[in-house]
Order: C-alpha cells, then sequence, then structure tokens
C-alpha cells in the first residue's frame, strides 16, 4: 500500500460511514415523522425558509433576510419542544455519526476534520509496518542507565553521555526540525547497540504528527526492487510499494549491508536514495557498514551521495542485547 492507497482507504471507509449514516438517518426521520406529524411539517418549512437566504441576500433585502432568520427561530423552538415532549434529544437525527463534527464526510467546509487526520494517522501506521512494535519501541519507553557508564579512554566520554548527549539529540532535532530542515540520518555501528530502536523512536514521532513513514529492512526492500524488476507482471498492484518508497516523508531502510546485493538491486538502491535527495524526501539508513566499508561494498557512488547529504552518526558501546535489558525500557528522555 502507498500513501495515496492510504488516503483513498480512508476515502472508502468514509463513503462506508456516510452510506451507513444515510440509511440510518431516514429510518430515524420515517418514525420520527409517523410518531409527530408535526415535525415533518417543520422540516418542510425550513428546507423553504433555508432556500430562500441567498436570495434574500442577492436581492439586498434585509428585512426579509431578518423575517426569514426569526421564523426558522421560532420554528426550531417549536420543533425542539415538540421533541422533548415525546421523550426525544436534541441530537437524536445527529448522533448517527461516528463524527458528528463533519457528519463523516471528512470534511469542514473545505478543511479535513480532525477526524480524518486520526484516520490517515492509522492507515499511515499500517502503511509504515510499525503498528505493533511502535507500541513498545519509542521514546518514551526509554532509559539510560541500561548504557555503560564507563569513560572511554580513547573517546574522552561514558556510551550513556555519547548516547544522550549526542546521538539522541541529534534524533530529537531531526524531529523537531522535519517541516522546515530536509535532512537525513546514517546510523552505523555494531549490531544491538540501539540503531533500530532509535529508528522505531523516530518513526513513532512522525507517525503521530500525520507523517508518512515506511520502514524496510534493506533485506525487504531489495526484494520488492527483485520483484518490480523481474515479476512486475505477476504482481496485483506492482507499483504500490514503489510509489511509496519514492514518495513518503520518511524512508527508514533498516540493518543496510546484511542482504545478498545484486547489480539490479545495487542500482535500484542508488536510484532510491538519488531520487530522494533530489525530490528533498528524507531517508534513515541503519547498517553495521562504515561509510568506506559501504563503499566497499556497494559503490563509490553511493557512498558519495551519502556521505554528502546524510548527517553520519556513529554508535559504539557493548552489545546492550549481553546485558539482559528489556527492549520496552531502553531509555529515558532528558
Amino acid at each position: 500500500m502507498s500513501h495515496k492507497a492510504a488516503f483513498r482507504q480512508v476515502l472508502r471507509e468514509y463513503d462506508i460511514a456516510r452510506n451507513r449514516a444515510d440509511f440510518l438517518l431516514q429510518e430515524r426521520k420515517k418514525q420520527m415523522y409517523k410518531n409527530i406529524p408535526r415535525i415533518a411539517e417543520i422540516d418542510k418549512q425550513l428546507g423553504k425558509l433555508g432556500a430562500s437566504l441567498p436570495r434574500l441576500a442577492l436581492a439586498g433585502d434585509y428585512n426579509g433576510l431578518n423575517k426569514t432568520r426569526t421564523q426558522i427561530s421560532q420554528i426550531k423552538e417549536e420543533r425542539l419542544g415538540l421533541l422533548k415532549r415525546q421523550g426525544i434529544s436534541d441530537n437524536y437525527l445527529t448522533s448517527i455519526y461516528s463524527c458528528p463534527e463533519c457528519q463523516d464526510s471528512g470534511y469542514i467546509q473545505d478543511s479535513r476534520c480532525a477526524c480524518f487526520q486520526q484516520k490517515l494517522i492509522n492507515e499511515y501506521y499500517t502503511l509504515s509496518n510499525l503498528k505493533e512494535i511502535l507500541k513498545d519501541e519509542n521514546f518514551d519507553n526509554c532509559r539510560w542507565e541500561i548504557f555503560s557508564e564507563k569513560i572511554d579512554e580513547k573517546r574522552g566520554h561514558s556510551p550513556t553521555t555519547y548516547m544522550r548527549d549526542v546521538v539522541f539529540n541529534n534524533a530529537y532535532d531531526f524531529v523537531d526540525s522535519f517541516d522546515s530542515t530536509f535532512g537525513n540520518l546514517y546510523l552505523y555501528g555494531s549490531a544491538g547497540l540501539g540503531k533500530t530502536f532509535l529508528c522505531h523512536c523516530i518513526a513513532k514521532e512522525l507517525l503521530d504528527n500525520g507523517k508518512t513513514v515506511l520502514y524496510l529492512t534493506a533485506l525487504r526492500l531489495f526484494k520488492v526492487l527483485e520483484d518490480y524488476r523481474f515479476n512486475r507482471d505477476s504482481l496485483s498492484e506492482p507499483d504500490e510499494m514503489i510509489e511509496a518508497i519514492d514518495c513518503v516523508d520518511l524512508l527508514v531502510i533498516d540493518d543496510l549491508g546484511s542482504e545478498i546485493s545484486t547489480r539490479v538491486t545495487d542500482a535500484g538502491l542508488f536510484d532510491i536514495i538519488n531520487h530522494r535527495l533530489v525530490t528533498r524526501k528524507s531517508t534513515i539508513i541503519s547498517t553495521n557498514l562504515s561509510i568506506d566499508e559501504l563503499k566497499k561494498q556497494y559503490t563509490e557512488r553511493l557512498s558519495s551521495r551519502i556521505s554528502g547529504n546524510y548527517d553520519i552518526i556513529e554508535f559504539w558501546g557493548n552489545d546492550l542485547r549481553e546485558r539482559n535489558v528489556n527492549k520496552k525500557t531502553v531509555l529515558q528522555r532528558i
């Protein structure tokens, strides 16, 4: 599914909700008109009076406008009184909507309703491939104490200080300035140091802010590229994932270098990186490879594009998995 497919899915949901609401509305009106015939007459009057307002305004008949508005108010009061005497709430006809604000249309005048944006965020979570894992792996579920406080003599500081003051501060800045500053991150270092966890933290923050995020392991990404190149005719929607890879606000490529690359996938990777740079769409890459190692495994052209356009952030320290740490409580944002 691409971000456009997610948008279409939300529109389909609104269509279903509106059809359901329209059916229920008609059923409630029939019952109400049967029980209180005067309500049917009032609604017909309100329809005619409401339709006359634009004509009166265009004609400049302000006395007529005021008179008609007074009539509408009086008739509405009568209607409300009739409903109350029958024990019917004044929202009897509007309570059918899951969102009374937009009446399940998704829009209030020309602006998206808040419910529309929330539905999109939910779809983006599904699109990101991170819906379940982000419930646990996010900035809120973190603690610093799992990092060593032992000073590294060569670096002059401890892993705790480095992760807190350098790595995660860079991540916070990346999120906070996402709308105003185009940026990319290249996170590298040995396995078990928190690279994937940090990717998840950033992804959740941006998804919660309504951004489109697609998370793919390098293995999955290369499978998509190969399928698109060799098996396109057998795919139901061959362009959807490629479009998402090109167009999402943030693409996360996790564990680059662990896959078996080919000329086709190498060329496809460069095209993705280059296209997203040209279109100013942000990318995060996590890998065990330094830039020099990246050059050896892929191409100098790719490593050059990354080194010139990404913030290079090294992860170092002891493998956190050796400390038997529950990843649900890894770091604490301060």
